[in-house]
């Protein structure tokens, strides 16, 4: 990833950093003393940078029922996982599951009189596959207090049936009525922040390393971090338990209380920083409540919600850009796009020389819209996992006209713009070779194009994932490229990338993985 240096033959590595990179020979008199691995022909990468991934949350999903599709892909299904776990479950305790993804169900969205037959005994959450909505049980429902005349909160809402009854379906800000929560976010966002023992938080997250390690995946941004998860991995940092570099990017609840401290981001060390504040704008594309300007759904039936009035979203990018933050914003429909970019002109306009403001998903920007981005500088951070996972349904609830400019990467690189790549794990695999493989086949798990016009270079995209996801997070000079002075984190792919075909690249980890200077994964 190194314009002045696209190959080499050999890098050697002293005391957490790059000593030489170049031929073999004046790699080996460079260090003359070193010890040597031999590659055997595989490609030798900068360690995998994500700029977008729920690393907590992500190891709280590790440790919990899995209901990821296609293993569960029915609401049967989905009952039968959930009565499995309670049977060996103490009633009374919590039983959470994540992954939920019932736009693939042929019976339609899962409701609590069918989870209430997996047990009535043990209060049930199953989160969404976005994070942005929960099915819950009768029981969960009782324990939080929660009565069929709950009304819907700001920036949320409690499903319910023909006759008015609550469904046990809830979306974004109403998850926050559910669990025991740390941190109160208010309409700041969807809130899975649940309130758990720090030393069980900490133990999975030590847990969680080996599948980011195998997968070459030396940094990660968290692009929600509360005061929970920031307790967490300033813990793991102080007993050398953090797994990869973690860059926290503080939600927007939060804004008041640190701009009073004088805080703003970047602010850390090689380890452990903050980043840039996470604002939301709308819902999400997987649960039907990104904000289009036309209605969608198999029969239009989604509209769309938004977090925030206009007028307020431009006011808390521009609070937050006046106290040094760089902004980040989720924001999926064309209409959500138009409030974001419209806040970002103005956190621009009062912000400093260089503000990098970034749009988290960047679902579906018009041609207007990524004109607009290359005057502000935004950066895109896409996730084409999703063009995978969920594709079929996209073009299903979409239509193709919009399902097919859904994540525009081509027209964003040919704009001038440094789109990249992430994970957004939990909601879709950690493993960059996987995000890589999507970018550049453009396809969904069935086999079907979804706006192949778009895809990416197999070099394009491993830059989006390096070089330019640590331009994002402000790192590009420490991580991102092998180059002589930066940190050491590179990953040895079991592959040669030059003769491997597209369609193999998914299944492609690392054979040995080093942050840090350190050996820290070899198969």
């Amino acid at each position: 990833m190194d314009d002045s240096r696209p190959h080499a033959d050999a890098v050697a590595v002293r005391d957490g950093r790059i000593l030489a990179v170049g031929r073999r020979e004046e790699v080996r008199a460079s260090a003359p003393h070193a010890g040597e691995i031999d590659a055997g022909g595989r490609s030798v990468l900068p360690g995998f940078v994500d700029p977008h991934n729920h690393l907590l949350s992500t190891a709280e999903s590790i440790a919990a029922v899995n209901v990821r599709s296609p293993g569960v892909s029915s609401v049967a299904a989905l009952v039968e996982a959930i009565a499995k776990q309670a049977a060996v479950t103490p009633a009374g305790q919590w039983i959470r599951a994540f992954g939920m993804d019932d736009a693939k169900y042929p019976e339609g969205r899962a409701t609590r009189s069918r989870l209430d037959e997996a047990t009535t005994e043990h209060p049930v959450i199953i989160y969404h596959v976005s994070g942005h909505q929960a099915a819950v049980n009768s029981a969960a429902l009782r324990l939080a207090g929660v009565a069929e005349t709950v009304a819907d909160p700001a920036g949320g809402s409690f499903l319910r049936d023909e006759a008015g009854r609550l469904t046990g379906m809830v979306t974004d800000s109403a998850m926050e009525l559910l669990l025991p929560l740390a941190v109160d976010v208010g309409c700041h966002g969807p809130n899975f922040h649940t309130d758990l023992p720090g030393e069980q938080l900490l133990g999975w997250l030590a847990d969680a390393g080996r599948h980011y390690l195998s997968a070459g995946v030396t940094t990660v941004c968290d692009p929600q971090v509360s005061r929970r998860e920031l307790m967490v991995y300033r813990a793991a940092r102080s007993v050398r338990s953090l797994p990869v570099r973690t860059v926290c990017m503080p939600l927007s609840h939060q804004l008041d209380g640190l701009t009073a401290l004088g805080l703003a981001g970047p602010f850390g060390d090689d380890w452990l920083r903050l980043g840039a504040m996470k604002f939301y704008c709308d819902g999400t594309l997987l649960g039907g409540t990104a904000l289009f300007s036309t209605p969608y759904g198999e029969r239009g039936q989604f509209t769309g919600s938004c977090y925030w009035q206009p007028e307020q979203l431009i006011a808390l990018l521009r609070r937050a850009s006046e106290a040094g933050w760089q902004v980040a914003v989720h924001t999926q429909g064309d209409l959500a796009m138009q409030y974001t970019v419209d806040a970002i002109t103005e956190a621009v306009r009062v912000g400093g020389d260089d503000p990098r403001p970034r749009i988290e998903h960047c679902g579906h920007p018009t041609r207007e819209h990524v004109r607009r981005f290359a005057d502000l500088g935004v950066i895109p951070v896409n996730q084409p996992n999703f063009l995978y996972d969920s594709g079929t349904d996209f073009l299903r609830r979409l239509g193709p006209e919009r399902a097919h400019r859904l994540q525009p990467v081509r027209e964003e690189l040919d704009a001038g713009l440094r789109p990249v790549l992430s994970s957004d794990s939990f909601v879709s695999s950690l493993r960059p070779m996987e995000t890589v493989a999507n970018a550049v086949l453009r396809r969904t798990r069935e086999g079907t194009e979804i706006g192949a016009e778009q895809a990416m270079t197999l070099d394009e995209a491993l830059r989006a994932h390096t070089l330019d996801a640590a331009h994002a997070l402000r790192m590009e000079d420490s991580i991102g490229s092998l180059v002589p002075g930066k940190l050491a984190d590179l990953v040895v792919l079991d592959a040669d990338l030059r003769r491997t075909g597209d369609h193999e690249l998914r299944g492609i980890d690392a054979w040995l993985t080093v942050l840090d200077g350190e050996i820290v994964h070899q198969a």
